[in-house]
């Protein structure tokens, strides 16, 4: 029997809920008024159920990932374990690495498959996935650290760009990782792409036993976390500029690679109130700095 989840639209009346369990998204189309009420409707019914999808298949999409094959059988498995399989040849990589890209991807699909629409996102929790026709645009704000107010920039996103996923990693969201950095988020063709490639550029800022920076087994702050007894960041202490700068750097080299290998569009990386930027593709407000040739350019947001 499927699962009945929440679904309701925001007091806006243009923007759709939908929760069940940990998923929740926001849904907004643009089109006509009959074609997106026939999106919203296709969001629903696609969403029903597919938490209940996803468990049926828990224990193999915890496991590590096999690169060459799969045994997962449902679409958003199979999509989740196709965005990190290029990864799992040199990392320790789960399917669950790029569960919240994949639904947003399957959800938006489902609509896309119903009506012609204008514009359209579908954001579960921050990674987004995105549908742009000619003369559209969608603009995210990249926040600071969590106990940080306001925007410190913006990703604006062109019709013509070849980005279409949104997806944000680091050691303040909603699951583990390996690494310090406050946030990173990519821009890649799809957000299953982005939210894998996220994870892997989060968990490369990091400077390996360093005193000031407190970590602790992922199965002690969760029993069934995929990341098993691996040490995740809990916290991080005073850090030299200079340490800053070694932990950003070792984050860019990874999204560089993943740029030069067409894995990303762009990323953004952010550490304790300073950000590097891999890539200028939807980057387009402000000044932020970029790698120019060995030295790395940071700018402070306070």
């Amino acid at each position: 029997m499927k699962r009945l989840p929440q679904i309701a639209l925001l007091p806006d009346g243009k923007r759709l809920h939908l929760q069940d369990g940990p998923i929740d998204l926001i849904i907004e189309a643009k089109g006509s008024e009959r074609n997106v009420r026939a999106a919203y409707e296709a969001a629903a019914r696609r969403f029903t159920g597919l938490l209940d999808e996803l468990c049926e298949e828990l224990i193999e999409l915890r496991k590590a990932v096999d690169p060459a094959r799969s045994t997962l059988n449902g679409d958003v498995a199979r999509r989740m374990h196709a965005a990190v399989a290029p990864f799992a040849g040199e990392h320790f990589i789960t399917p669950m690495a790029a569960v919240a890209g994949s639904v947003a991807e399957e959800i938006l699909g489902a609509m896309l498959g119903t009506a012609r629409l204008d514009r359209a996102y579908v954001n579960n929790g921050g990674d987004i996935a995105l549908h742009l026709t000619r003369g559209e645009q969608f603009t995210v704000g990249l926040m600071d650290r969590p106990h940080h107010h306001g925007v410190m920039q913006t990703i604006r996103i062109e019709a013509d760009d070849p980005a279409r996923g949104i997806a944000t990693s680091g050691r303040h969201g909603r699951s583990f990782s390996l690494g310090i950095a406050d946030a990173v988020t990519v821009l890649a063709r799809t957000a299953s792409q982005a939210d894998a490639a996220a994870t892997i550029i989060a968990n490369a800022v990091d400077l390996p036993g360093h005193p000031a920076i407190i970590r602790c087994p992922a199965n002690e702050l969760q029993p069934d976390s995929d990341l098993g007894a691996r040490l995740v960041t809990r916290d991080v202490g005073v850090l030299r500029e200079s340490e800053i700068d070694d932990a950003l750097r070792a984050g860019v080299s990874r999204a560089q690679q993943l740029l030069a290998a067409g894995l990303i569009e762009g990323a953004a990386l952010r550490l304790l109130g300073e950000t590097a930027v891999v890539g200028a593709t939807g980057i387009r407000a402000g000044a932020l700095p970029t790698l120019h040739g060995n030295a790395l350019e940071r700018t402070a947001h306070v």
